[in-house]
C-alpha cells in the first residue's frame, strides 16, 4: 500500500490530471483539475475542485463541473466576472470530432456551476485548454489548436462573444501542443506550452517563451527553454488574481500515466511554485519544504529505505538514474549542471522535486514518507 503524499496534493480516489481553472478567489486558492470520478484511470473526464489557504495543505471538495450527456470536460481556466459577480469557466468541451469551448457559472465561489454554454466552436477535433485572463478593459483567452501546432488568440468583452487575434507557433516547438498559458511578469510576457510527446527523455513535456505581447500577437525573444528536465512535470499552468504569479503542474508522464496499476488513486500535482523572471530567465522557487545541501563531489546518492536515486555527472551534465525506485519507463533523465551541486529538495512520498544550481527537475518515486541519506 502506498502512502499518500503529505506535500503533493492527490485526489481521494480515482484518476486526475492537468490543473484547471486555478485561481484565488474569496480567502482560498481554487484547484480544479481534470479527474475520473468512476475509475483509476483516464476517462469521464469531469472538473474535480480541491481549495487551499497555503497550497501545501488541500481540502477536497464535490466534483465542480461533471461529464454531460454531449461532451466531456477537458482542460479550461476560471476568472472572476467582477460585473456580473460570479465565477466563470471556461473548459473544452469533448466529443468525438470536435472540441469547442464552453462556459459554466459559479455564484458561490466555486462549489456549484450552472449552465454548459458553448461560446467558440470552429469544428476542429483538436481545438483545446483555454486559457483567460483581464487585459486591460478586455478578456483574452490563449487555446490550442493542437495538431496545427498553434497557440490561438482571441479577445472578449462578456467571455461570450469571442473575436480572433492571431495564431502563434514557435519554431522549435514541433510536437502537438496543449495548455497554453500567456501572461505578464516582471515587465516581459511569458507563454508556456506543453507538448505530447515534446519531453527531453520521453513522453510529454513543457516549456516557455520570454517575449512580448501586444493586446494581438505574441512575438517572442528567443528560443523555447524547458521548464522542467524532470520526466513528471506536465500541464503546468498559473493562478488567476493571485498576489504573485504561482504555477501548479500534473507530476506525471503520458509516456506511463494511464498504464502503470495504482491502488485507490492515480495522480498527483506537482507542488506549487512561485515565477520570477530575472536576468532573462523563468526562476522558480518552491512553495514548501526543502531540504538544502551543497555538494562539491561530481557523483552522489541519495539513499532511501527501499534503493537510491543516484546521481552521475556525465558529458558536462549530470544524470538522475531512479531505475532502483521506479517501476516503468523513463528511468534516468539529466540536468544541464557541473559540481559544485547547490541541491534544494522537495521530499515527499511518492515523489520527489529538485532545483539544482536553479535548474528543476520533478519525478516520481516509489518511495515512502522518509528524508533519504545523502551519500557522496
Amino acid at each position: 500500500m502506498r502512502t499518500r503524499p503529505k506535500k503533493h496534493f492527490t485526489p481521494e480516489n480515482n484518476w486526475i490530471n492537468d490543473p484547471n481553472g486555478l485561481i484565488c478567489h474569496g480567502g482560498y486558492y481554487h484547484l480544479f483539475f481534470q479527474h475520473n470520478p468512476f475509475e483509476n484511470k483516464w476517462g469521464h473526464m469531469s472538473w474535480g475542485h480541491a481549495r487551499s489557504i497555503d497550497l501545501i495543505n488541500w481540502e477536497q471538495l464535490p466534483v465542480a463541473i461533471p461529464e454531460q450527456p454531449d461532451h466531456a470536460i477537458f482542460s479550461g481556466s476560471a476568472v472572476f466576472d467582477q460585473a456580473n459577480n460570479r465565477l466563470v469557466a471556461i473548459y473544452s468541451g469533448h466529443k468525438e470530432g470536435n472540441q469547442s469551448q464552453y462556459i459554466s457559472y459559479s455564484y458561490d465561489g466555486g462549489t456549484t456551476w450552472q449552465e454548459n454554454i458553448k461560446v467558440l466552436d470552429l469544428n476542429m477535433a483538436d481545438f483545446r485548454d483555454p486559457k483567460v485572463f483581464r487585459y486591460q478593459d478586455k478578456w483574452i483567452m490563449s487555446v490550442v489548436k493542437s495538431k496545427e501546432l498553434k497557440v490561438s488568440f482571441f479577445e472578449s468583452n462578456d467571455l461570450i462573444n469571442w473575436n480572433f487575434l492571431s495564431d502563434y507557433t514557435a519554431p522549435d516547438i514541433q510536437d502537438l501542443y496543449e495548455c497554453p498559458d500567456l501572461f505578464e511578469l516582471d515587465g516581459k510576457w511569458v507563454l508556456i506550452i506543453s507538448t505530447n510527446p515534446g519531453g527531453i527523455y520521453g513522453g510529454s513535456g513543457t516549456r516557455y517563451l520570454l517575449g512580448n505581447f501586444d493586446g494581438k500577437s505574441f512575438t517572442a525573444d528567443g528560443p523555447a527553454k524547458f521548464i522542467d528536465y524532470g520526466p513528471d512535470n506536465y500541464a503546468g499552468v498559473t493562478f488567476n488574481d493571485a498576489a504573485e504569479r504561482i504555477s501548479i503542474a500534473w507530476m506525471n508522464n503520458w509516456e506511463y500515466a494511464n498504464k502503470v496499476e495504482r491502488e485507490i488513486w492515480n495522480g498527483q500535482m506537482t507542488a506549487a511554485r512561485k515565477l520570477k523572471i530575472k536576468n532573462g530567465e523563468l526562476v522558480q522557487t518552491f512553495i514548501g519544504e526543502t531540504v538544502k545541501f551543497e555538494i562539491t563531489e561530481n557523483n552522489f546518492e541519495f539513499k532511501y529505505s527501499n534503493g537510491s536515486l543516484k546521481f552521475i555527472s556525465e558529458n558536462g551534465a549530470l544524470v538522475i538514474d531512479r531505475s532502483e525506485l521506479w517501476d516503468s519507463t523513463i528511468t534516468q533523465y539529466a540536468l544541464p549542471v557541473t559540481a559544485p551541486y547547490k541541491v534544494e529538495a522537495l521530499f515527499d512520498a511518492g515523489s520527489i522535486e529538485l532545483s539544482i544550481n536553479g535548474h528543476f527537475a520533478s519525478a516520481l518515486i516509489n518511495v515512502g514518507a522518509e528524508t533519504p541519506l545523502l551519500s557522496v
